[in-house]
């Protein structure tokens, strides 16, 4: 990667140095997403989100009517949460097990939650499992009951992903940063502070240059390509 001609001064091979890095950053993501086989590992980051969302809609106790518990619902989201499914797909079960568990006894709790009238959606709670028609102003509170659910889950999940891809960024970079340091003192007779210093700035540039190494990589050689051709 370095190239020291007859005048001493070392030229730097830019672009392997800088897919090198972004390698670094690839190798670091993966062993980031290794520790998912460790009880979820940084899967189980942002699920507070979705969990704080759900709560807000069915009780911690349900009552008898409901088709399952708090407990139930939270675990089967986990699942679909830790398991990778795409988001479009967990916001539609998620919004599906909530509705399932509307009835007299929480609808006040969800009305509350998405500002609905209470007392049409308690209405709206007995009808739908027996069939009954629902009046207009039932059917209007129905529907605004379904679009507010999906938002407020939309947010939830959003903020969750957020929150997810965030730390898992930031805890690549100290395994990048490990890694680097494992490779220096591996490969050098001896590990001096220059060393160190340039192993470190590697894997703390390893996560950020990751996805665009090899775009930024070509993009030098052009450039080099274009100053040698103006020297000439």
């Amino acid at each position: 990667m370095f190239e020291c001609p007859a005048s001493g001064i070392c030229q730097l091979d830019l672009p392997r140095i800088v897919l090198a890095i972004g390698a670094l950053g690839t190798a670091a993501y993966g062993v980031v997403d290794a520790s998912k086989g460790f009880w979820g590992g940084i899967s189980n980051r942002g699920f507070g989100d979705i969990k704080a969302v759900v709560s807000q809609f069915i009780p911690a106790s349900s009552g008898g009517g409901s088709a399952l518990s708090l407990t139930s619902v939270l675990a089967t989201l986990r699942a679909n949460w830790l398991n990778g499914m795409a988001l479009a797909d967990q916001k539609s079960i998620a919004k599906a097990l909530i509705k399932l568990n509307l009835n007299e006894d929480s609808a006040g709790k969800m009305a509350a939650t998405t500002g609905v009238n209470a007392n049409v959606l308690k209405d709206v709670a007995r009808k739908l499992p027996i069939g009954t028609k629902l009046e207009q102003n039932e059917t209007d509170a129905y529907g605004r009951f379904d679009l507010l659910l999906s938002a407020v889950l939309d947010q939830g999940y959003q903020r969750g992903d957020q929150r997810y891809r965030n730390s898992a960024k930031l805890l690549a970079v100290p395994v990048a940063v490990g890694l680097a340091l494992l490779g220096a003192w591996a490969i050098s007779t001896n590990f001096t502070t220059s060393e160190i210093l340039r192993a470190i700035a590697g894997g703390l540039l390893a996560t950020p240059l990751a996805p665009v190494a090899k775009d930024l990589a070509s993009a030098i050689q052009e450039g080099t390509k274009l100053a040698q051709a103006w020297k000439k």
